[in-house]
């Protein structure tokens, strides 16, 4: 795993943290993120189906 510094905004990661039950940023952005992959996989799955 490679150590990255991001400026994020406060209020959506602690509503993202409220949302999730998660209980780190960090957690919270490797959440996100394997979401977003999971969702641009499935889109590009129906695109190439469709």
């Amino acid at each position: 795993m490679a150590r990255t510094n991001v400026e994020l905004d406060d209020r959506v990661v602690k509503e993202a943290i409220k949302l999730t039950h998660l209980q780190t940023k960090k957690a919270v952005v490797n959440y996100a993120l394997e979401e977003l992959v999971k969702k641009l996989r499935r889109k590009r799955m129906l695109e190439l189906e469709g």
